[in-house]
């Protein structure tokens, strides 16, 4: 273990009112450079740092300050990491995870959310916050009938505070749009970076799934659907580019599998695709060691593999690095590379989550679509 801030500050048998100034005085977790530490105070037989980091213990134990009831542990992070935790803390045989009630930052997902902290050279971008001078652009409610699925699936459509009906506009087709404008910022990112000039204006539909897990994992009739039912729907209804130049998917995790499908399905229909995260598990070179989950993927993927074609022509990538979806992503960009199609990799010191899905999207959306801004001085 390093050697702790808290050992250094706090002896052995502490006094309650030394601890008191302890924890008013600094905030926690306590960053120094490369260094987090992470501290609880409470009575407890066993506390535990639970995090999502690949390649660490995913349980790593706090030591207790000797005569005390806190609880320390410091962990080296690369500079510029993100990390979501919670602590596991165990009392009368029972562990019970639960967010660090030192830390108010909290990183919400649909599971709920965890505790999350930033090492030195991580920031928040400045383009996912709120910002009065960016015009807001509107969501408009659509309920599209599916064939293919056999009922009526809604959609929200994002629609520039610019927008005029004599103009034409790229879309972007988003799975999992709400989880995209909930945890992601999508609509803050979008206001913004078009009010800057980085992107140009978009017309972006943001879609969900029924069965989310079936649906994504190339299952034919959600290729049909998007295809076939959500842009003709959206072609009428808005005056959209009909280049395929002009048409981008985008996805995370399974998301970026059902992106991935159906532009292989339905080859060059759309120009462009933005996968983060894509859960892009095959075997040929190897087995999967995944959940059940994933073998439609695999079948998939490997297919795919084996008979890539000419399905688009530009794709921006992206993982965390803690991830251990990390290395299927590399090998995928070597394999995006080897087939000519125009590919952007980024990595960043974070993990399967929404926010870095969403610490990626500038960087994304800026290449693929760029705005006034990027044509003018790049």
């Amino acid at each position: 273990m390093i050697s702790s801030v808290v050992a250094k500050i706090l002896p052995a048998g502490a006094t309650p009112e030394a601890i008191k100034h302890f924890i008013e005085s600094h905030q926690f977790p306590i960053v120094e450079n490369n260094t987090v530490t992470f501290v609880f105070v409470g009575e407890a037989q066993q506390v535990e740092l639970r995090h999502w980091i690949y390649g660490l213990p995913s349980s790593i134990p706090l030591a207790r300050l000797e005569r005390t009831n806190v609880w320390y542990r410091t962990v080296e992070f690369p500079l510029g990491s993100r990390i979501e935790y919670k602590f596991g803390v165990t009392r009368s045989g029972h562990n019970q995870w639960i967010h660090d009630p030192l830390n108010p930052n909290i990183a919400h997902d649909p599971f709920g959310g965890n505790s999350v902290v930033h090492s030195c050279g991580y920031r928040i971008p400045e383009w996912s916050y709120h910002n009065e001078q960016s015009r807001s652009g509107h969501l408009i409610d659509l309920e599209i009938p599916s064939r293919a699925f056999g009922d009526a699936r809604k959609i929200r459509v994002y629609v520039p505070a610019k927008y005029r009906d004599y103009r034409r506009y790229r879309l972007v087709i988003v799975h999992d749009g709400d989880d995209y404008l909930r945890y992601s910022s999508l609509k803050n990112v979008l206001d913004n970076l078009i009010h800057r000039l980085e992107i140009p204006q978009l017309i972006v539909a943001l879609t969900n799934p029924g069965n989310r897990l079936q649906e994504y994992a190339d299952d034919p009739r959600h290729a049909d659907h998007l295809v076939n039912e959500v842009l003709p729907t959206l072609e009428t209804r808005f005056p959209l580019i009909t280049d395929p130049a002009g048409r981008c998917l985008a996805g995370a995790s399974f998301g970026g599998v059902a992106s991935l499908a159906t532009a292989w399905r339905y080859p060059g229909v759309f120009g462009s695709l933005l996968l983060q995260s894509g859960s892009f598990a095959f075997t040929d070179i190897g087995d999967h060691n995944r959940s059940p989950a994933f073998d439609p993927v695999v079948k998939f993927m490997n297919q795919f593999r084996r008979n890539p074609g000419d399905f688009t022509k530009r794709i921006f990538l992206s993982c965390g690095v803690y991830e251990s979806l990390i290395y299927e992503n590399r090998s995928m960009y070597a394999f995006l590379n080897q087939l000519g199609i125009d590919t952007k990799f980024s990595e960043a010191f974070d993990g399967h989550n929404w926010e870095n899905w969403r610490d990626r999207l500038r960087d994304a959306l800026s290449w693929l679509y760029p705005g006034p801004l990027w044509v003018t001085y790049m």
